[in-house]
C-alpha cells in the first residue's frame, strides 16, 4: 500500500513524534509498503522531501495536502496537541482519505484529561479525584493536600508535577500552565502503575495486548520515561482476575471514546481495583515503546503490528 508517514509536530513532543514516525516508516518499508513522508517543524511548517520549503505553515499545507491524492493511507505519528487530539484525522476526513488511528472526536476527548474523566465515569469506570483550574487563577489555588498537578492537554508527562507540601503548588502550577491554560490538579493515588494496549483490526475486532507494569521509584515524569530509570516488565505479574478487570477497563473506555487503531489505556491499580489515569489515541509507537512491547508478548513483531494498523484504517467518520 501506498503510505504517507507524518511526522514531528507542534508541541512538546515534536522530537517523540519523530522517533515514532521514523521508526513506523521503517517498518512499513520493511512489510513491503511503498512510503513517503512528511515533517511538521514545531513551528507549522510541513516540510515535503524532494519540495523546496515554504515559508509560512499555510503555504507548506497547500503544498503538502496533493500528497492526500497519492496514497491509499495516513498513518500520523505525531504525539500531543495539533496531532494526536484529532487535528490530523480531521484532515484526511476532510479529503475523504483512509487514516491509521482514531478520528477526530475520540482524538479530541482522548487527549483532554478532564474530558476524558467524565467519560471514564459515564462509562462506569472509577477516576481520580480532581478539579479544573485555569492559568489565570493560579493565584487564588488553595492547597487541600498533597495533589497531583497536569496540564489538561499534554503528552509524555511535559508539565506534571507533585505538590506534597503547600509551597510545592505555585511551582507546579507553574510548569503545568506552560503547556496549556486549563490545568488538572488531582488526588495522588497509590497503586501499582499498569499500562493496557487496545488494538482495533480490519473488520472491527479489537482486542487487549497483556498489560505492562510501569516501576520507578517516584513520579513517572517525563525525565524518568525517557531517561531509562523506569522498568518496564511484560507481562505485568497479575492475578487473572486483575488482569481480566483491567483488560475489561480498557476495552471499556476505548469503546466509550470510539477510538480506532491502537490506543493505551494507562490504570492505577489499586487493592480495590483499576483506576483509570489518562488514555492515549496515538501513543509512543517506535519498537522500544510501551505498546509495540506489549504486543511483541502476544507474538506480534513490530512490523506486523504497523501493518495491522495501516490494513484496518479508515476515513474517519464514515
Amino acid at each position: 500500500m501506498r503510505v504517507l508517514v507524518i511526522g514531528g509536530g507542534q508541541n512538546a513532543e515534536h522530537e517523540v513524534s519523530l522517533a515514532s514516525a521514523a521508526a513506523v516508516a521503517g517498518a512499513l518499508r520493511s512489510g513491503g509498503h511503498d512510503v513517503s513522508e512528511v515533517t511538521i517543524t514545531p513551528e507549522g511548517v510541513w516540510r515535503v522531501p524532494g519540495q523546496r520549503d515554504a515559508t509560512t505553515a499555510v503555504a507548506s499545507l497547500a503544498s503538502a495536502l496533493p500528497l492526500l491524492a497519492e496514497v491509499d493511507v495516513v498513518f500520523p505519528a505525531v504525539h500531543g496537541p495539533l496531532g494526536e487530539d484529532g487535528a490530523l484525522a480531521a484532515v484526511c476526513a476532510l479529503a475523504g482519505v483512509r487514516v491509521v488511528g482514531s478520528g477526530p472526536r475520540a482524538g479530541a476527548i482522548g487527549m483532554d484529561k478532564w474530558a476524558t474523566k467524565l467519560v471514564a465515569q459515564a462509562a462506569g469506570l472509577r477516576v481520580a479525584r480532581g478539579r479544573l483550574m485555569e492559568a489565570a487563577d493560579i493565584g487564588d489555588a488553595e492547597f487541600d493536600g498533597p495533589v497531583v498537578v497536569k496540564p489538561v492537554s499534554a503528552g509524555s508527562s511535559y508539565g506534571v508535577g507533585l505538590a506534597r507540601e503547600e509551597g510545592d503548588l505555585a511551582g507546579a502550577l507553574r510548569e503545568a500552565a506552560r503547556f496549556d491554560r486549563r490545568i488538572l490538579i488531582e488526588e495522588i493515588v497509590r497503586g501499582r502503575e499498569i499500562d493496557v494496549a487496545v488494538l482495533r483490526e480490519a473488520r472491527g475486532v479489537r482486542w487487549a495486548a497483556p498489560p505492562l507494569e510501569i516501576e520507578t521509584s517516584g513520579l513517572f515524569d517525563t525525565a524518568t520515561k525517557y531517561d531509562g530509570t523506569a522498568r518496564f516488565t511484560v507481562p505485568a505479574r497479575l492475578t487473572p482476575g486483575e488482569q481480566s478487570a483491567l483488560s475489561r477497563a480498557a476495552l471499556t473506555m476505548f469503546d466509550a471514546l470510539g477510538c480506532a487503531g491502537v490506543a493505551r489505556m494507562d490504570f492505577f491499580l489499586t487493592d480495590d481495583g483499576p483506576i483509570l489515569n489518562e488514555v492515549n489515541t496515538m501513543p509512543g509507537l517506535t519498537a522500544a515503546s510501551q505498546v509495540p512491547r506489549m504486543f511483541a508478548a502476544a507474538d506480534v513483531a513490530y512490523v506486523d503490528l504497523v501493518d495491522r494498523l495501516v490494513r484496518a484504517a479508515e476515513v474517519p467518520g464514515r
